[in-house]
């Protein structure tokens, strides 16, 4: 039996995503400045906030588990949240407030100055999002956005951007975990590399937009 034309152009969509994810500045280097980043922050009691609609709820726990659990080797654990997984705070906040306000009040609620908030979208359009950003960003958080196709309203409002160039959600959403994979490696080699206690401090409150990029 030969794979059916639809399943061909799947892998083909992807592989060209992923080329283009390792040869463009803003992928593959972006993703391990982001890993390296976050090794200077988590060990040193900040905290990451992650969030996503549907499919990319998913990929964001992925990230917050690999991060409170372990990615490849033995590690301490690191304070990581997936928003949306917070259901008795979704719910209620989606009942009383609605649902653009699901992920923003609980960024204001947890966020701190210098942590990181993870906000995945294959479309770029998602109000709770961008909600969220605008939280993150009046709390002093660095926000990251990973999105399909830039430029898109939450590419606009993050203060870096990991973005794909696929029209398919699909494709975005495997090459998003490819680089959550790409960011945990990071993270743990500057982890073993003693970035933390060595180099980094903890970043300021007030904090310039793309600092981090």
């Amino acid at each position: 039996m030969h794979a059916s034309r639809a399943a061909h152009d799947h892998c083909v969509s992807l592989q060209d995503a992923l080329r283009d994810f390792r040869d463009n500045d803003d992928g593959l280097d972006r993703a391990v400045r982001w890993g390296r980043h976050l090794a200077g922050v988590l060990p040193l009691g900040g905290r990451l906030l992650a969030a996503g609609n549907g499919g990319s709820a998913a990929q964001a726990q992925h990230l917050t588990a690999e991060l409170v659990g372990r990615y490849a080797k033995d590690r301490p654990p690191f304070s990581a949240i997936s928003l949306h997984a917070e259901t008795s705070s979704v719910t209620a906040i989606g009942n009383d407030y609605g649902f653009d306000e699901v992920f923003a009040r609980q960024v204001a609620a947890h966020g701190r100055p210098g942590d990181v908030l993870v906000l995945m979208s294959t479309s770029g359009r998602s109000d709770n999002l961008l909600s969220a950003a605008t939280a993150g960003r009046a709390a002093g958080l660095r926000v990251w956005a990973m999105t399909g196709p830039a430029p898109n309203p939450l590419a606009n409002q993050a203060d870096a951007v990991l973005s794909i160039s696929s029209p398919s959600s699909a494709t975005v959403q495997e090459a998003h975990l490819v680089a959550l994979h790409v960011l945990c490696e990071a993270f743990d080699e500057a982890l073993a590399e003693g970035t933390p206690a060595a180099r980094v401090s903890r970043p300021p409150a007030v904090l310039t937009r793309r600092e981090v990029s």
